[in-house]
């Protein structure tokens, strides 16, 4: 027996994938829904977030995971992106 601390297994060569077209479905896990943000007053009445955002009263916030993100745009971080759903039960 040989036991190795410290170490990671060899990462696996992955196969070249031609890079995905723009616009095309990116699949994607559901794993949080919750609602709308609600505003917060601290303790002196203002309001404690800088930004001013209002989420819409009927709104829900959803949280996905990408398993492959070499899919999303490089700038995803920093341009506007229209975002898209197609909900599909399992």
């Amino acid at each position: 027996m040989e036991i190795i601390v410290g170490t990671i297994p060899p990462l696996q060569q992955q196969s070249k994938k031609a890079p995905p077209r723009p616009g095309a479905p990116i699949e994607a896990q559901l794993l949080h829904v919750r609602p709308p943000r609600k505003g917060i007053a601290g303790p002196s009445g203002m309001e404690r977030r800088n930004k001013k955002a209002k989420d819409p009263h009927k709104g829900r916030v959803l949280t996905i995971m990408v398993p492959d993100a070499s899919l999303l745009p490089a700038d995803i971080d920093s341009a506007r992106y229209d975002v898209s759903i197609r909900l599909i039960r399992r």
